[in-house]
């Protein structure tokens, strides 16, 4: 398989060694092939064939006719040997093919072996003992004569091989390349012993030998990439297996074992050797690569560490400071870790040459240990300092950073203090101030004069500040500067308009003082002169309401005397306008805005003479007041007596008349008719007095259109006489219907003269109070003086006949009905029903067209709208009930 190792032991297979005669003996005997064994060599020979063929991408299926053209043969050659044969004809003809064949065993030949009686047309003819006797050659030539264990070779070398590895397993022993083999447990022990992981050895049994090869072929095949070169059932069924086939077999696994033993044992001397070359170089190489990116590191460090510019910001000092930490803390401890571990790796490198005889190793130029120390000193040098050098930098800037932050708060709080100050001490607000406006705002410069004489301090220290910041050489210094130049004019500009407001917040004052005490003069006077004006003005105007010439004549004396007092008030008047005027003068010379508005009155003088102008118009409309007054109180006056004389004669004549009338309707002188026609006299004559009660009327409207409310000549209102005559009329009327329904009553109830002047009598007798009417209770008293005998239930009962109404009073009229009801001669429902049925022709029912025949319009109406309808058996459309109508017309009142 491996082709170096017959290279290894090519000097052990000279032509003439010994070696050679063993296999060649054993092929002479072994010429005329059992048939079992042939049919094992075929199968095994086969397999071997292909193990190797299919690594050139082929395989042969029949052994003694797919190598007769010679091509797959010099193939498997090439592939064992790993060689290149000479170049195959491609010719199919016989000629081609035994030259191929021929190629193929000259190749042979040429690795030392003999071909005994091998010849090239019987390969071509497919002679199979011939094939196979050649492919034995080749198998023993390549994968067993270069075996060699323990002195051992070939054959032997290959069975020693066997043993040593079966040794431990106690039911394994290999004598031979055929029955030792046959119960399987040989290859599985190979196979456990080298991949103990592949068979469960401990569960296989020597009487189950069928298993046992299987179990050996299956493995070899799946993880060993053995073939199966062998059958189990033929090596069981044969008395003594195939030597040649066996031997192939196990070769297989010597070479899948022991050839990488080989293989590994080879190649580590190699590697050995390799090795040390390889780390000596890779040490160099190390130290080369080291060195380089060490003195690079160097090279860019020293720049950095030599750069001393100063910066401009804390902040980008603290970041240098900062790097330089990082650089001591973090970056430069590896370098020299570096630095050591090249000096240490230079000098292992140096004992490791010299000890495996190499020379000793020189590093390119300017790599040398001392160049890297020399570089390593300037690196040390340059950092020499540049932390010191930080340090101070730092508190330069430190210095800096609190003076420039010192400025700028200072000069910030300034601004702001300042903000609006300029505007502030310009501003005209003292022009339209009042003096107490003025006052206070003289206290608040003076507040804010002081103020700034305070900030004086301030803007010094600023332009102290400024000066040290230019000293220190400040990187910022120019906008400093040109800040602390503005914040010096502008103080100058404050002090400057200061003083100037100071002067006119002064000057204002005094104006605005001169103009006060006029104001407060003005305002003293014109109170009191005010005062007396809208009292005047009320008075003229005040209106009065008069009942008599007397308060009139009062009224007009006091006007008199306030006329007399004008003349005096007009020279007030004019003095107080002089104030005035004086005011005025000054605003006008000074220019003084603010002395619009009076502070101690509201009074100005244009009120004070509208006010003098309307008490002047007012005089004369008074005067006129009061005459027309004057005049109309003689008129009302007139009014009264004349509507006194007429009522002192009315009032008198109704009472008289009253009393008359009462006494007639007791008293009962004559008949009931000669009393009517006594009352009928009355009552013409007092309907003729009807023209006085008009005209006194007629005096009363005048006396309310004139609005006169009393009347001392006399005691009568025109609401008594009015009253008075409403109740004689109503007296009159009510007593003459009262003596006509007594002749009524009499007549209708046939009662007697006599008889009717008992009842009065006796009705007179029980109205104790003389109102014309009895109560219950003299009701009661004259019912029992006439002998009736009655309880509660029963009077209740006649009550409710003689007062329907319910009104606790009995008149005279329904006495008499009372006391006359037994003897009455009266309609009754029965005979006014018996009346319907005449008009009805005898009919139960009527028919309104019947009504209307017989009845006046209005009755006749009344009665259809009132009756309802018939609806007895002989009824016809139309029929009214005049039967329920009849009752129901006396239903209220019939007992």
């Amino acid at each position: 398989m491996d082709h170096h190792h017959q290279q290894h032991h090519h000097h052990q297979y000279d032509e003439g060694d010994n070696d050679y005669r063993q296999p060649e003996d054993d092929w002479d005997r072994d010429m005329l092939l059992d048939p079992a064994w042939e049919k094992q060599q075929r199968k095994t020979f086969t397999a071997w064939c292909n193990s190797h063929l299919r690594k050139a991408g082929t395989q042969i299926e029949n052994i003694e006719e797919d190598f007769r053209d010679g091509l797959k043969l010099m193939l498997l050659l090439e592939v064992i040997s790993g060689e290149r044969l000479a170049k195959p004809e491609r010719g199919k003809m016989r000629v081609h093919k035994i030259s191929n064949v021929n190629k193929a065993l000259n190749f042979i030949a040429s690795k030392g072996v003999k071909l005994v009686s091998i010849g090239a047309e019987e390969i071509v003819d497919g002679n199979a003992k011939m094939t196979l006797g050649m492919i034995w050659t080749i198998i023993l030539r390549f994968a067993i004569q270069d075996i060699s264990v323990e002195e051992t070779s070939a054959k032997e070398g290959l069975l020693l091989w066997c043993q040593r590895k079966t040794a431990p397993y106690k039911n394994v022993n290999i004598q031979n390349f055929h029955i030792s083999w046959k119960d399987g447990l040989g290859f599985c022990a190979l196979i456990h012993r080298h991949r103990p992981e592949l068979i469960d050895y401990g569960k296989l049994r020597k009487d189950d030998p069928m298993t046992n090869l299987n179990t050996a072929f299956d493995v070899a095949e799946k993880y060993l990439d053995i073939p199966k070169m062998l059958d189990a059932e033929d090596i069981v069924s044969t008395l003594r297996p195939d030597e040649k086939a066996i031997m192939t077999y196990v070769s297989c696994y010597y070479h899948a074992f022991s050839g990488k033993q080989k293989a590994e044992t080879a190649a580590n001397r190699i590697c050995k050797v390799l090795a040390v070359n390889q780390e000596n170089e890779q040490l160099m190489e190390d130290y080369e690569k080291l060195a380089s990116d060490l003195l690079e590191w160097i090279r860019r460090t020293i720049p950095w560490l030599e750069n001393r510019l100063p910066e401009n910001t804390m902040q980008a000092m603290q970041q240098k400071l900062e790097d330089f930490r990082d650089y001591r803390r973090l970056h430069k401890p590896p370098k020299v870790q570096e630095k050591c571990q090249l000096e240490i790796n230079f000098n292992t490198l140096q004992t490791k040459l010299r000890l495996s005889n190499r020379p000793a190793f020189m590093p390119s130029e300017g790599k040398m240990v001392s160049d890297i120390s020399n570089a390593w000193g300037s690196l040390e040098g340059a950092e020499k300092g540049y932390e010191e050098w930080l340090l101070n930098e730092i508190r330069r800037l430190e210095r800096l950073d609190h003076l420039a932050e010192k400025f700028r708060q200072k000069a910030a709080i300034h601004e702001a203090w300042t903000n609006g100050k300029e505007e502030m001490l310009q501003q005209k607000d003292y022009e339209t101030a009042s003096l107490s406006d003025i006052k206070a705002l003289l206290k608040k410069h003076e507040a804010f004069e002081s103020d700034l004489a305070a900030h004086q301090d301030r803007v010094e220290q600023i332009a102290a500040i400024a000066q040290e910041l230019n000293e220190l050489e400040y990187y910022d210094s120019p906008s400093v500067n040109a800040r602390c130049q503005r914040i010096c004019d502008q103080w100058d500009s404050l002090g400057v308009l200061t003083q100037k407001r100071s002067e006119a917040l002064q000057r204002t004052e005094k104006l605005l003082e001169t103009i006060d005490q006029l104001y407060l003069e003005f305002a003293k006077r014109a109170a009191p002169f005010n005062n007396w004006m809208e009292g005047a003005m009320e008075d003229l105007q005040d209106t009065f309401i008069v009942h008599t010439i007397e308060e009139i004549q009062g009224l007009s004396t006091a006007h008199e005397q306030f006329k007399a007092t004008l003349p005096e008030a007009d020279k007030e008047r004019q003095a107080i306008l002089g104030i005035h005027n004086e005011i005025a003068k000054i605003v006008q010379t000074y220019h003084v805005n603010m002395a619009g508005i009076n502070p101690y009155t509201t009074i100005n003088p244009q009120e004070i003479n509208a006010k003098w102008d309307k008490v002047r118009q007012l005089v004369p409309q008074r005067d006129q007041a009061l005459i027309e007054e004057h005049a109309r109180q003689q008129n009302n006056e007139r009014l009264r007596r004349q509507f006194a004389n007429q009522a002192n004669v009315i009032g008198p004549w109704i009472q008289t008349k009253m009393e008359e009338i009462g006494r007639i309707s007791i008293e009962m002188h004559g008949t009931l008719e000669d009393q009517l026609t006594h009352l009928r006299q009355y009552e013409k004559s007092i309907v003729n007095y009807k023209p006085k009660i008009d005209q006194l009327e007629g005096d009363h409207q005048l006396i309310q259109e004139a609005l006169i409310f009393d009347n001392k000549h006399t005691n009568y209102t025109m609401e008594h006489i009015r009253v008075g005559w409403e109740q004689l009329l109503t007296t009159i009327a009510r007593t003459i219907n009262e003596i006509e329904n007594q002749i009524l009553t009499r007549d209708a109830k046939g009662i007697s003269q006599e008889q009717m002047n008992e009842f009065r009598a006796s009705f007179n007798h029980f109205d104790r109070k003389r109102t014309g009417m009895m109560d219950a209770e003299d009701f009661r008293a004259c019912l029992i003086s006439m002998g009736y005998n009655m309880g509660e239930a029963e009077f209740a009962r006649i009550m409710s006949i003689v007062d329907p109404n319910r009104l606790g009073l009995i008149t005279f009229q329904a006495f008499i009905d009372f006391m006359s009801r037994e003897t009455a001669d009266t309609d009754t429902a029965d005979q006014v029903m018996a009346s319907f049925k005449v008009l009805a022709g005898d009919k139960n029912y009527i028919l309104a067209d019947e009504l209307r025949r017989e009845l006046p319009p209005d009755q006749a109406e009344y009665c259809i709208a009132r009756m309802t309808p018939y609806t007895g058996p002989d009824a016809v459309p139309g029929a009214l009930d005049y039967m329920s109508f009849s009752t129901a017309l006396y239903g209220e009142s019939d007992l």
